[in-house]
């Protein structure tokens, strides 16, 4: 007999808790836990020669989620489909759809961009059917995935070694990795000067920096050019004001977070990892207990996003809050139109506060530390988003001695607008730097002149946050998959974390080399662009799906056939360690494994010794006098020092010992990075000396 309930079948147990509260009790709401079909692990499950169709089966263990389904749907009143409002929600529930038997023309498919009690409940007043466009392009996707990814991964087994796998998304995020490395590898180091003085203006002092000759700018590139300049100072006779100019400038805020944009931003201010920033994110959107006011309320708007659109609702309710909490300067007139970027889907809006009202102080006895951080962050951006811009004086100074000239730049702020809720990593940095009331024609007197000697810098290593940017900016996969595809280069043991930084592998480098020269539309960053707009077409109804995967597989099956033919086998060879085993005595040999090199011995099964492999500094231990300093990495993988006799020796420095003493109090002395690049200091004083190149 049927249930006078309505059944909701969203993929969380936590969204279903929310939405259940929200709906009432003519509504039983129970979760799918994500996808319940998908392609075998254990084979291609698609027909290549039928139209690229697709195998699915009920996924491994949800067994007893699709009987539960099934029963609850047969006794419900009326199906309802509410997974998430994008391609993969949109799959989901056409595979639910599927197992339970529903018409897929029903209108039983309900989207909402945000948990709230309104927005749900107008979802529920005007439900659709699924839409196969959009489902056809998420087929697209898993199914051209599954080639590429089922038929290069067991040439990398065969040829390389097993347990390795090889993407369109992944391949090109390991591609740029070790582009980065060998720029950095080729990379020449060119010497320049800049020459930093200290003026005077009656009792004032200021700092301007060397501009150049003639009213021309001019490079420095060695100390002979900066010993001319200085020739040319007179010491004692003033420098004269020449140019002054002041302007006002505008700072504009930026535009709410889309998913890369917060990715980045939680990486650089939070120390974030990608996948921990979508995590918390989920959970902020699916609904936090408010308490018994409120009850469970999702807080922000759906986190998978590239647009920067924002409703008019939420705009006038921003504007409305500004107004109350800051004042009327503080409030934009206009409605900003944020350009999206090129290629970007438009189908929701940024993310965004549910409601501004609830500011993060309110919450802050509620959320978990992370749910607050990354909630502030994500309510500051969209709040300062709908502020006026920053307003700074700016002053330009020439001076100028014997057609020597000198400029300072100067700035202060005058109108806080947005920064008063917001900043971002790099304005977070800025200080003001403000000048003297100078006046064109004023003398000021020269105090000291500074020059110093640099180096240009190699291009800085990917971290996660400029990986995920080089991966948007390249128009490489989507918002959703930039977390799993960082999270893959790394289990795959293609890259690995130094510090903040990316590093290629040994074996990244070789699975590269193999996919550059065998495979190379994999990671020609165009084809894989080019794809994303097809994908795109196909949501919209302008392509179909087949004709699509077949134009991208065709000739990537060329390539698969004749790879398989000129393939020779990688020998990673095991490399003498040197030293021998102090079980059985036979030599030790280097071994690549999952995490990296390892000591291994060479009579491997028979002795089954192993050893860390440690890199010794040359620096006997400060502390024992016996053992030798060696680097080592904590759980975080930070690089630390300690001596290779612990635990009989518990010597441990974050910096690295030199192998000297300080001349003051005879302490070890250690190296130390430091503003500007690192420096020779004693921990336990004030000594300090520059690092010998």
């Amino acid at each position: 007999m049927p249930s006078s309930k309505n059944l909701v079948i969203v993929e969380s147990p936590s969204k279903a808790k929310t939405i259940e509260k929200y709906l009432g009790r003519n509504y039983h709401v129970v979760a799918s836990l994500g996808h319940v079909r998908d392609l075998p692990k254990s084979q291609m499950g698609v027909d290549v020669e039928h139209d690229y169709e697709p195998k699915y089966i009920s996924i491994r263990g949800k067994g007893p989620v699709i009987k539960d389904l099934k029963k609850e749907a047969k006794k419900a009143k009326r199906v309802y489909l509410a997974a998430d409002p994008d391609r993969e929600g949109e799959a989901i529930a056409w595979h639910v759809s599927h197992l339970l038997g529903l018409d897929v023309d029903g209108k039983n498919r309900v989207v909402f961009n945000e948990i709230t009690k309104d927005t749900v409940k107008q979802a529920f007043k005007s439900p659709r059917s699924i839409d196969m466009n959009l489902v056809d392009a998420q087929q697209a996707r898993r199914v051209l995935d599954r080639l590429v990814g089922y038929s290069i991964s067991p040439i990398l087994w065969a040829k390389v070694k097993k347990g390795l796998s090889a993407g369109r998304v992944q391949s090109i995020a390991l591609k740029l990795v070790i582009e980065r490395e060998n720029e950095i590898k080729k990379f020449v180091p060119e010497e320049y000067w800049t020459i930093e003085s200290i003026f005077k203006h009656d009792k004032e002092k200021f700092k301007a920096n060397f501009y150049g000759l003639n009213h021309k700018k001019m490079d420095l590139p060695n100390n002979d050019k900066v010993q001319e300049v200085l020739g040319k100072i007179d010491k004692k006779a003033d420098f004269d004001v020449e140019k002054v100019t002041k302007k006002e400038r505008k700072r504009f805020p930026a535009a709410p977070f889309t998913t890369s944009s917060l990715q980045q931003e939680a990486n650089r201010k939070l120390n974030f990892k990608t996948r921990k920033t979508m995590m918390i994110a989920q959970q902020l959107y699916e609904g936090i207990n408010l308490g018994k006011k409120e009850g469970t309320v999702g807080l922000i708007t759906y986190m998978r996003t590239d647009s920067k659109r924002i409703s008019k609702v939420a705009v006038h309710e921003a504007s409305q809050f500004i107004h109350e909490e800051y004042g009327e300067p503080f409030a934009a007139v206009k409605m900003r139109k944020d350009k999206n970027q090129e290629g970007a889907q438009d189908a929701h809006e940024a993310i965004r506060p549910s409601s501004i009202y609830r500011t993060p102080k309110s919450l802050k006895d509620i959320l978990t530390r992370d749910q607050y951080r990354l909630y502030d962050l994500i309510w500051s951006r969209f709040a300062a988003s709908q502020m006026t811009p920053a307003v700074f004086d700016t002053m330009s100074v020439d001076i100028t001695q014997n057609d020597v000239m000198f400029r300072a730049n100067g700035s202060k702020m005058k109108f806080q607008g947005y920064r008063k809720v917001y900043q971002s990593t790099a304005e977070s940095n800025s200080k003001d730097n403000i000048l003297p009331d100078l006046q064109e024609g004023d003398k000021v007197k020269l105090q000291s002149n500074d020059p110093s000697q640099h180096f240009t810098q190699p291009p800085a290593r990917y971290t996660e946050a400029s990986l995920v940017k080089a991966l948007e900016e390249n128009g490489v996969g989507r918002p959703s998959t930039y977390a799993p595809t960082i999270d893959t280069i790394q289990r795959r043991y293609y890259v690995k974390l130094n510090g903040k930084s990316f590093e290629p592998t040994e074996l990244g480098g070789i699975v590269d080399n193999l996919i550059q020269d065998y495979f190379p539309d994999i990671v020609n960053v165009d084809f894989t662009a080019n794809l994303e707009d097809e994908l795109d077409n196909i949501e919209e109804g302008k392509e179909n799906w087949v004709k699509v995967v077949d134009r991208y597989y065709k000739p990537f099956e060329k390539e698969l056939k004749s790879a398989e033919d000129k393939i020779e086998k990688v020998q990673i060879k095991d490399e003498p360690a040197g030293i021998d085993c102090d079980i059985c005595g036979a030599p030790m040999v280097i071994k690549l494994g999952r995490y990296g090199k390892f000591y291994a011995c060479s009579r491997f099964p028979d002795c089954r010794n192993t050893k860390p492999i440690v890199k010794e500094i040359g620096v006997v231990c400060p502390k024992c006098k016996k053992g030798q300093v060696i680097e080592r990495k904590s759980k975080k993988n930070r690089i630390f020092y300690g001596c290779s006799r612990y635990p009989d020796c518990d010597f441990v420095s974050w910096d690295k010992p030199v192998g000297r003493n300080c001349p003051k109090d005879q302490h070890y002395l250690v190296e130390k990075k430091v503003k500007g690049g690192r420096q020779v200091i004693c921990p336990n004083g004030d000594y300090e000396e520059a690092v010998q190149k």
